[in-house]
């Protein structure tokens, strides 16, 4: 069995985001749709874990109502317990944007610190609940099911294919270096993209041959 982590390529991520947001549901299914697509956003797009996305409270995404250019998680959210810094893609900075401008209710008056907020008062979104809406979304736009952390893996091996290893350990909170590791080994694309690339070495006479097959 490989132990390349598995991840989702470009369309199927597109697929999963565009199924999470709902953009043709009624307002109270929009306004879930778009808290749906922000916690996607921030595992595929910051590579939190699910149990960090749960424990964020509002003050960690937005500074005066705007959304934080980076990303902090405090010491106490992190699995290794030291603080971790994320700038905030473009993606991810609509995501939030949008989540407030759905949910102004939630930034007047709101006691729950919680970003997002469970079923009973006071009380976070669980874990379970987000690998609930994640695996539903997928089996529904791509046909396979999906867990939160392959999302978090998704980030990781888009990161290694732009940057060195110690960056994409500090983005992802790793405490040793050979965790970070893993994402070094090819994924499926990689491979089948390596092989098209020797498309490049056919000759014109072979290239004519294929082409009229």
């Amino acid at each position: 069995m490989s132990d390349t982590p598995k991840t989702l390529n470009v369309t199927e991520q597109h697929q999963l985001l565009d199924a999470l947001l709902s953009k043709n549901a009624p307002n109270k299914s929009f306004r879930k749709g778009v808290r749906n697509y922000l916690i996607c956003c921030l595992m595929l797009e910051a590579g939190l874990r699910v149990g960090e996305v749960v424990a964020l409270e509002m003050s960690d995404l937005y500074f005066n109502e705007k959304p934080v250019k980076n990303l902090v998680l405090r010491p106490d959210v992190t699995k290794n317990n030291k603080e971790r810094s994320i700038p905030v893609s473009n993606r991810l900075k609509n995501a939030i944007e949008e989540y407030h401008n759905e949910n102004t209710h939630l930034f007047v008056g709101n006691k729950n610190p919680h970003a997002f907020e469970g079923y009973t008062i006071g009380s976070s979104m669980t874990t379970r609940q987000v690998e609930r809406i994640i695996n539903m979304a997928a089996m529904k736009s791509i046909g396979r099911p999906v867990h939160p952390h392959m999302l978090r893996h998704t980030f990781a091996t888009k990161l290694m294919k732009v940057t060195d290893m110690r960056t994409v350990q500090e983005l992802l909170g790793h405490s040793n270096i050979t965790s970070t590791q893993i994402y070094t080994h090819p994924n499926e694309d990689d491979k089948k993209k390596a092989v098209e690339r020797m498309d490049g070495d056919l000759s014109s006479s072979e290239k004519e041959l294929l082409s009229s097959l």
